[in-house]
């Protein structure tokens, strides 16, 4: 199956053709920085951090962007709040965004271009919208005319017409139509400011986006992604002021992320973008509409705090990662640390079968030579026929959930698939008793074709820390004890003490090994 990628502007899958051949340009809405990132924050990184790998596994150069909104309403009054400037409170929340990022295995973003190093080419843009009849400047302000645009709306199905009709009364009630929506704002006292042609004042939320896109990406590009939350108004404006400036198609591809939700509750979890001001309201009559997943903003849900301290400090960022990517990325993110507790139930699975095969072969599955381009994949020729076909389809199965839009939730099923698939033959072949040199190289092509595929969703990159706090050597040592108890029981031959041990631990999610090297336990 070739790659396909659903496209919200057509609501279709298209095949992925990009502009240049080989070559791919990829964009997402960043954050503005004002506060420490939540869990919300981290969604839009994590998936398209892992379309850049999938596309580069396949063979494509990808330029990938986040921008950085660092000059904004939510940022001056946040910083006028705490009584520090609006420069250092950026710079903080930049930094505690960037490690977030780290900690998640973000790490494939090429440029994190600043808003501020880019007002003289936002300015620039917009004199163009005003040569060519598409802005007006009024009173210090400078607004897209949205009835200049015969597209405008094309992005999210609304009609200008049934936005007009749906718009609040604006603070500027002077512009030409209510959806106009503003390039650039005059200055309030003590707010930052750059000189303009229309006087001091600083670039609208939108202008941001597309001059940045614009400049490092050039005016048409292949991927833009973000929530759908953004689709309308911040997508539907980037697309309609940047088309009227360059004349050219802004985007092959709009790709939009489904929102988290909080249990039944509906809505973004951290809230919605409320940068609204100079756009209207949401139109529940446009075709694909998103106003049922983006109407309830759960703002005061543990999503809405720092990750760090309402994520990180209960679950490893891998286990969050995996959880992220369990599902299709169009598809609501159903967020809970009970769900996220279950998924790392699941991984641990993983990291059992990573230990078996270190003991098993003596060598870190972390050092394992993993191919990272698809034509070098790892050969399965030490493989039985049927053990070979069985992994070769497991990979295909794989890589076609990856090709149909990029379908992560279907291509982690496989590596579930996978595991069972290595964990049998472990058993059958009795490994942990013995081990040839020749079931040695199997097992190793076998986890290496693993760690191949896993590396696609960002996972297994690197050994997860465990904790050695008191209350899990508190754990370790009383294991050890009923551990012993069981051994002595089996020494003695009374079978029935040491079945009522294995059990009532079963019953606990605590599975317990009998190898050849001792006893081991791990929590199930």
């Amino acid at each position: 199956m070739s790659l396909r990628v659903y496209n919200t502007l057509t609501r279709e899958k298209e095949p992925f053709k990009t502009i240049e051949p080989g070559k791919v340009t990829m964009y997402l809405c960043g954050p503005t920085v004002y506060k420490p990132a939540h869990i919300g924050h981290m969604v839009g990184p994590v998936i398209f951090d892992t379309v850049k790998r999938y596309l580069t596994y396949s063979g494509y150069d990808v330029t990938f962007v986040i921008n950085i909104t660092d000059v904004d309403d939510k940022l001056i009054n946040k910083a006028k709040e705490l009584g520090v400037e609006v420069k250092a409170l950026a710079e903080q929340m930049t930094e505690d965004y960037f490690d977030n990022l780290n900690l998640m295995g973000v790490n494939t973003i090429d440029h994190f271009p600043y808003a501020t190093d880019y007002i003289n080419d936002m300015q620039e843009m917009i004199q163009k919208l005003i040569d060519r009849g598409h802005a007006y400047p009024l009173n210090g302000d400078v607004y897209f005319d949205v009835t200049a645009d015969a597209d405008y709306g094309k992005l999210s199905g609304r009609s200008v017409d049934a936005m007009m009709a749906g718009t609040r009364v604006e603070a500027n009630d002077a512009k030409k139509n209510p959806a106009d929506f503003a390039l650039w704002k005059g200055s309030k006292e003590g707010e930052p400011a750059w000189d303009s042609p229309w006087g001091p004042g600083r670039p609208g939320w939108h202008i941001e986006c597309s001059v940045m896109s614009c400049k490092l990406l050039g005016p048409s590009i292949d991927i833009h992604g973000g929530g759908l939350d953004l689709m309308f108004p911040h997508h539907e404006n980037e697309l309609a002021q940047s088309e009227s400036a360059s004349g050219e198609t802004f985007v092959r591809y709009w790709m939009h992320n489904g929102l988290m939700q909080s249990g039944k509750n509906t809505g973004k979890v951290g809230g919605g973008h409320d940068r609204h001001g100079d756009s209207p309201a949401p139109d529940s009559t446009a075709p694909d509409s998103t106003d049922a997943q983006i109407a309830n903003k759960l703002a005061g849900s543990a999503g809405a705090e720092s990750v760090k301290t309402a994520v990180f400090a209960h679950h490893h960022p891998e286990v969050v990662r995996f959880f992220l990517l369990s599902t299709h990325y169009r598809s609501p993110i159903d967020f809970s640390l009970e769900n996220i507790a279950k998924t790392e139930k699941s991984l641990d699975g993983f990291y059992r079968l990573f230990d078996s095969f270190e003991r098993i072969t003596g060598v870190d599955p972390y050092t394992l030579n993993i191919p990272n381009v698809r034509e070098e994949t790892v050969s399965l020729s030490s493989l039985d026929d049927e053990l070979a076909a069985n992994f070769a389809d497991l990979r295909n199965r794989f890589l076609e959930s990856m090709d149909d839009d990029f379908n992560t939730g279907g291509a982690v099923g496989i590596l579930f698939d996978m595991r069972r698939a290595i964990n049998g033959f472990i058993q059958q072949q009795k490994l942990e008793e013995s081990c040839s040199p020749e079931q040695s190289e199997q097992l190793t092509a076998m986890v290496t074709l693993l760690r191949e595929l896993a590396q696609l969703v960002g996972v297994f990159q690197r050994p997860v820390e465990k904790s050695s706090g008191a209350d899990d050597e508190f754990v370790n040592g009383l294991m050890d004890l009923v551990l012993d108890i069981r051994q002595q029981a089996r020494t003695d031959k009374n079978w029935t003490v040491a079945d009522k041990i294995r059990d009532a631990l079963k019953e606990l999610n605590v599975e317990v090994e009998d190898g050849k090297e001792g006893v081991r336990w791990s929590r199930g």
